[in-house]
């Protein structure tokens, strides 16, 4: 996958430091939906709709509003996201019902505890994204300029 590029709407400064509000076009961030075959992470949104996404700076990097920039997350905080989203509701529908079909149970209970462990994965994967030190790994980085305002690109 290609990493996204959008137009700088804003810069925000604090305690912190600077982030760069990115303008990014969700249809043409990704071939799939570009395609019409997206995976659904964007079923209830717009499509061709802009998606604002702050993101921090690349050291060294000066950017100002109206840059086209490339904006990155690192492959192995995108894979550990993944593994966090999907990975946790998968382990808990499975563990439980790999324990259900331990202790005999019908296929309905079976399928019920299948259930349950899902939702507790939910709960775990989206308690665990909610914390300020989880969620910190996966800012996106403005990791280059392509243009500056007014440029041809």
């Amino acid at each position: 996958m290609d990493n996204p590029q959008g137009r700088i709407q804003s810069l925000v400064s604090d305690a912190n430091g600077t982030r760069a509000v990115v303008g990014i076009d969700v249809a043409a961030a990704c071939p799939r939906c570009r395609a019409g075959k997206g995976c659904g992470a964007g079923l209830f949104s717009d499509a061709g709709r802009q998606r604002d996404v702050e993101a921090s700076i690349a050291a060294g990097l000066e950017l100002r509003e109206g840059d086209l920039v490339e904006v990155a997350l690192a492959p192995h905080n995108l894979l550990r996201a993944a593994l966090i989203v999907y990975g946790l509701p998968l382990a808990g529908a499975v563990a439980a019902a790999a324990l259900a079909y331990g202790l005999a149970m019908n296929e309905l209970t079976a399928a019920v505890a299948a259930l349950v462990g899902l939702a507790a994965g939910l709960v775990s994967g989206r308690w665990r994204l909610r914390r300020e030190a989880c969620l910190s790994n996966f800012v996106p980085t403005v990791a280059r300029r392509l243009s500056e305002p007014g440029a041809g690109v």
